[in-house]
Order: C-alpha cells, then sequence, then structure tokens
C-alpha cells in the first residue's frame, strides 16, 4: 500500500432514504478513503433463487470511484436470503440437545452441507465475474467473522468420522490414544463411532473443538480459492477475525490461504479505554503471517446490542485509537460502520454519523484524524515492528484446560491476558508464537501460559530453546498431557524436567491464598499466590519463593533453573497481577530488555518500528484524561503530526488522549 487507508462499512441499502451523494460527498469532505461493503446483503445480491441484481451496488461503487475511495467488497454468505431458508431448512445449524438455529440471526449455516456450499459458490463466481476487473474495487473479503457455530448436524457428525479416519486410520489408534478400555468404550469398527454429545473422554473432546476449527479453516480455504480463480493481481483476499484471539477458530491455519489479515476489535472506551484491547488483537494478527494487518471493524461512537453500555468515547479517543493500531502494524483502521442503523439488532451499534445522519462530534475527529493521515500515511504504512519477546498460545491448553477446571476465577485465558498486559504496561514489544513455531530463537524471552497440552516435539523445542541461551517463563500445568490430551506417564513435568530443574508428583488446589515468604519480590499487599500448588523438588533448579505455609513452606513456588547458555523460570502456582509484573520484569532485566521505556509515565504508552524508508519512528501515546510528561531518550527526532523537532532528552508533553509521533533523524 502507497499510505495508510481510513474508512468504515457503508452499507446504502440500510438507509431509510437515499442519501448516496450526501453520504459520498461528508466522505470526501472528511477524508474518508476507503469503504467495505456488501458483505451482509445476500437477499439484494440473489432476490430469488438464481436472479441476480447488481444495479443497486454498481451505483455505489461508480459513485465512490468518482470520489477517489476505493472499495473492499465481501462475500455475503454468513447472512443467507428468507427464500433459501424456505427452500432449504436443512442448511441450517442444529447443536447439541437438538437447539435449531434458523432464520432470523445471521451465521447459521451449516458450513459443511453441500447445498449451501453450491449456493455460497454460484453467487461468489456472479460477483467476482461481475466485479472483478473495476479498479476501484481493491481486495476481497470472504465471508465475516467465521465460525462452525458449534454445528452438530448429521452431515457434521459423519464428516466427523472420516476426519478421525484421515488423521488416525485406524480405530486401534483411537483406543490407545484416547483410553477407550476405560469404562468399556473400546471400539471394534468406525460404524461404532457414537454421536458427538454426551462424551466426556477429553481427548476425544480436543479432536471435536480442533474438527470444528476445521470446518471455518476448511471454508475459508475454499471461498479463498474460488476467489483466487478471478481476483487481479493487484487485489487481495482477506477475512475478518472476530477480535483475535478466539479459540472457536485456528486463526493461524486460517492465516494461510489469505493475503493479508483482517481482524474486527471491539474496546472499552471513556475510562476504560487503554490501548490494550486494541494493541494485543494487533499484536496477535501481525504475528499470524509476521507482517501488516488490517482493522476492518471498531468503535466508532458506542456499542452493543442494547442501551445499557452506551459509553461514547471522549475527545480524542477515536483519533488515539486509530494511532493504537496503526503504530501495532495496521495499514488500514475502518469502523463498523459509517452511518448508525435505525432498525434491527444493531440499532445502539453506533456508526461515525448517528441516528440524524448529520455530521457530529464523532465525525469533525475522524475528519480530522483523516486529513492527518493524508498527509503523514506514506511515512507510516508498512511499519515494521521489532520484538525480542513472544508469547506461546495454544487453542488446545484451552480447550484442555477448560475440560478439567482447576478453578471458577482461573483459566488459561486469564493467564494469557495477566502476561500480556504485564508486558503491555511495561512498554514491551510483543509477538505471538504457536505451538508449531520453529522460530524461537528469535527473542530473547518467551512466555508461556499453561501449556497443558503439547505434544513432546513441542517441549523439546522449548528445551532447545533455553539450551542455546533464551529465557523462557512458563506457567504450572505445563506440559501435563501430551497432544492427544492424554496424560504423561513420565514424571512430571515430563520432557521438561533436565530443563526446568525439578520433578513433581503431588499438586494442590489452594482453598485461600497464600502469601509467599518474607515477601521476596517486594510485592507489599500484592504478595499473594491462589487457586493451584504444584509440589516441586528440586533437582538443580533455584527457588526463587517458598510459600508462607505449614506445610506448603516446604514447596517452591517459582523456580529458575539454567539450563545449557539459557534460563527456564517456572511459576507453579497462580500469580497476583504485582507478582507478575515484579516476575516478568526481572527476567526482562536479566536479558537486556528493560531500560528508558519502563521509566515513562505509567498511562504513556511508546512503540517503535521502522517506516518503509528504513527510519525508526517511536509513537508516545497517553491514554488519560491528564497531560504527561516525559523525557524523549532517543535520537534527534520530529513529530511527524506537529512538524517539530524533539532533541534527545528534551522534554515531550503530551495532551490528554494525544499522541507524538517521532521520526529519528
Amino acid at each position: 500500500m502507497d499510505t495508510v487507508l481510513y474508512g468504515a462499512a457503508y452499507y446504502t441499502e440500510y438507509m431509510p432514504y437515499d442519501r448516496l451523494e450526501q453520504d459520498v460527498q461528508l466522505m470526501q469532505q472528511a477524508g474518508i478513503s476507503v469503504v467495505r461493503m456488501g458483505e451482509s446483503s445476500w437477499g439484494l445480491w440473489e432476490p430469488q433463487d438464481g436472479r441476480f441484481e447488481y444495479a443497486w451496488m454498481d451505483r455505489v461503487i461508480d459513485r465512490m470511484q468518482k470520489a477517489g475511495i476505493k472499495v473492499i467488497l465481501g462475500t455475503p454468505t454468513y447472512s443467507v436470503p428468507a427464500w433459501m431458508y424456505k427452500e432449504h431448512p436443512e442448511i441450517f445449524i442444529t447443536r447439541f440437545g437438538g437447539q435449531t438455529i434458523t432464520f432470523g440471526i445471521r451465521q447459521n449455516t451449516d458450513l459443511m452441507n453441500p447445498v449451501y456450499r453450491s449456493y455460497c459458490e454460484r453467487v461468489i463466481r456472479k460477483l467476482l465475474e461481475h466485479y472483478k476487473n473495476n479498479p476501484t474495487v481493491i481486495g476481497w473479503q470472504i465471508d465475516n467473522e467465521t465460525s462452525s457455530g458449534a454445528a452438530a448436524n448429521p452431515d457434521v457428525q459423519a464428516g466427523f468420522v472420516s476426519y478421525l479416519q484421515k488423521k488416525f486410520q485406524t480405530v486401534d489408534e483411537l483406543n490407545k490414544l484416547w483410553g477407550l478400555n476405560y469404562w468399556g468404550q473400546r471400539l471394534n469398527d468406525w460404524s461404532e463411532i457414537p454421536p458427538q454429545e454426551g462424551i466426556i473422554n477429553p481427548g476425544w473432546k480436543l479432536e471435536w473443538q480442533r474438527y470444528q476449527q476445521w470446518m471455518t479453516t476448511d471454508f475459508l480455504a475454499w471461498q479463498a480459492g474460488i476467489v483466487n480463480e478471478y481476483k487481479r493481481p493487484d487485489q487481495f483476499v482477506t477475512h475478518d477475525l472476530a477480535g483475535p484471539p478466539r479459540s472457536e477458530v485456528n486463526e493461524h491455519d486460517i492465516a494461510r490461504t489469505l493475503d493479508i489479515v483482517a481482524a474486527n476489535p471491539y474496546h472499552g472506551t471513556q475510562d476504560q479505554f487503554d490501548g490494550l484491547v486494541s494493541t494485543m488483537a494487533g499484536d496477535y494478527s501481525r504475528s499470524l503471517k509476521r507482517t501488516n494487518y488490517l482493522i476492518t471493524e471498531t468503535n466508532a461512537q458506542s456499542i452493543e446490542w442494547d442501551s445499557k453500555r452506551q459509553f461514547p468515547p471522549y475527545d480524542g479517543q477515536l483519533r488515539l485509537d486509530v494511532y493504537t493500531h496503526l503504530s501495532s502494524g495496521a495499514n488500514m483502521v475502518e469502523y463498523w460502520h459509517w452511518h448508525s442503523i435505525h432498525y434491527g439488532q444493531e440499532t445502539y451499534w453506533k456508526g461515525v454519523l448517528s441516528h440524524d445522519l448529520e455530521p457530529n462530534r464523532a465525525y469533525a475527529e475522524v475528519s480530522r484524524t483523516a486529513h492527518e493521515l493524508q498527509r503523514i500515511g506514506p511515512e507510516i504504512v508498512d511499519l515494521k515492528r521489532s520484538s525480542k519477546v513472544a508469547i506461546l498460545y495454544s487453542d488446545d491448553s484451552y480447550y484442555g484446560i477448560e475440560f478439567m477446571k482447576f478453578s471458577d476465577k482461573v483459566n488459561y485465558r486469564t493467564i494469557l491476558r495477566q502476561m500480556y498486559e504485564t508486558l503491555y504496561r511495561q512498554n514491551v514489544a510483543v509477538d505471538f508464537i504457536f505451538p508449531e513455531s520453529t522460530n524461537l530463537s528469535d527473542y530473547k524471552v518467551i512466555i508461556v501460559p499453561p501449556l497443558y497440552v503439547a505434544s513432546d516435539e513441542t517441549l523439546n523445542r522449548l528445551v532447545d530453546y533455553v539450551h542455546g541461551g533464551g529465557h523462557l517463563v512458563m506457567s504450572f500445568k505445563s506440559g501435563f498431557t501430551n497432544e492427544y490430551d492424554t496424560v504423561r506417564w513420565t514424571m512430571a513435568p515430563g520432557p521438561l524436567r533436565k530443563a526446568a530443574g525439578f520433578r513433581y508428583q503431588e499438586f494442590s488446589n489452594l482453598a485461600t491464598p497464600l502469601a509467599l515468604k518474607s515477601d521476596p519480590f517486594h510485592a507489599g499487599a500484592g504478595n499473594k499466590v491462589s487457586e493451584w500448588a504444584e509440589m516441586l523438588v528440586l533437582e538443580g533448579a533455584q527457588s526463587l519463593a517458598y510459600y508462607d505455609h505449614p506445610f506448603f513452606s516446604k514447596y517452591p513456588a517459582i523456580t529458575r533453573n539454567r539450563f545449557g547458555n539459557g534460563t527456564l523460570t517456572y511459576e507453579g502456582t497462580v500469580l497476583s497481577d504485582t507478582l507478575q509484573t515484579k516476575l516478568l520484569l526481572d527476567v526482562l532485566q536479566m536479558a537486556g530488555l528493560t531500560g528508558p521505556d519502563q521509566e515513562i509515565p505509567a498511562t504513556v504508552r511508546v512503540k517503535h518500528g521502522t517506516n518503509r524508508n528504513g527510519k525508526t519512528i517511536h509513537y508516545y501515546m497517553n491514554y488519560s484524561s491528564d497531560s504527561q510528561t516525559f523525557k524523549y531518550p532517543y535520537k534527534l527526532g520530529e513529530d511527524l503530526l506537529t512538524k517539530t523537532s524533539v532533541a534527545p532528552f528534551q522534554a515531550v508533553t503530551l495532551k490528554p488522549w494525544d499522541l507524538a509521533i517521532l521520526e529519528e533523524k
């Protein structure tokens, strides 16, 4: 891309009256450069079975072309027309318990149903044939926030059996891996696979979840294949992931079929806006293909499916959120949506324009931002982030822990969020990696939420990473089961034992929080651990903290082992937020990754990157209603927004909800 794209989803078909000309004029005045359209209107594209209409959209695209506004078109397959429900009710989702998802809500179809797919293929091909040569259409969004919807239709159940046959070859392999002699559940033939409902075997349930993920991956790959038959070399294929990471889908696999990843993160506003949600979604999206990404939806004004959480952003927050995304590597930011809707479920999910459809406070801020981007967009597009810290993310471990919960308050995602938030608030750049990732040596520090489900191969790569000089932080429960969610029969922590420098045979829930003896991290009131304790026995590791308790005091709560040229730091319990911050800062300091970024005011975030001209850019963003001042510690720079020079160690003051973008000279 030559510059940053900035715009909104636009649905002229939702408007209470024809105002295309007025909307386009407002977009031009504001500086909007891109709109996303068409993905929600199959019933207009194909009002009757086999009869296709294009004139309604041709008119809009032609007007956008005259205005110089680019268009991303969506395949409309996530919301089927009423005639299709009438003719083929069998294509809709049936879930466990017989619950049927019928007409009236979106994303209600069985992705594997051949009748549904035949209709999808027809409408996709028709749209591509009609618009493939239109120069205004720069890209194609396939479907919308797709998931399998927990479908359990008969064809889905039959497909699961075929999936198992292909992956495991024989039922004897299933008997072995899932321990089906237990409760006499042994299988003798593929025809004996029972319906999934009622299955409680953890390995079996995990494979069902993987299959549900695969259904989405397969559906999107199939759509991408059709689009790729038609699209021009200068067009892209994308898909908008819903608030990633999301365990119902395997985003890492989906990304392989896309030219560029897109995401739809929504976040808190007013005093709840701190950039965390936007940055985490961005870091994750960027990591999927290790390149820049798109934001296809985010907050414009207040959001929600009712009117109980109407919190319009403070002045400056819309603009600051745009730069939050761009500073993480986004090349486009679009709002959902241009206009607020006057009917339907999303009446209160407001757009840039409110229900009166007149310019307003949000429109003014969007306009200010758009005109800034017209000026500086070429300088900040294609930002390259360089991270020396990664978080290893595992959907399998999320499900494995959910199947065998250890707490009603803490789970895989709460630990993931705690670890990420700690790094974010300390201004540490983060990538995400995955169990199959092989680029571990790119990072000085790798942080691992509870890796409950993992293959020997994954664990051995982590061991090799430590031996080669990496600093690894691992959470409790890591390595407990293999990739089939079967408990290892070697002493815990299995393949990690030598690198970890401890073993354990027992573990305990903690009925009440415990303190750590002598407050070793000077955490004060935050010197607390809770929920779970592994009774670690040292085999060369150093104890960083012991429990302060009559019984548990003989067991270390946190350990560190030097192995080869690196270290493995292990959390054998659930740490408080304060302890997690203290511990991760200790590891970062040991790895030489701390410095002036950890000394700026608490509400200021800083991110660094390199633009396509090879210049270093520093984003400083103030997420508070108070002005904040800090000393700029890097080379002589110029604020791209104000065109003022900033010398090393010069004091910089940021206004409330404002930022500086400093390009080194």
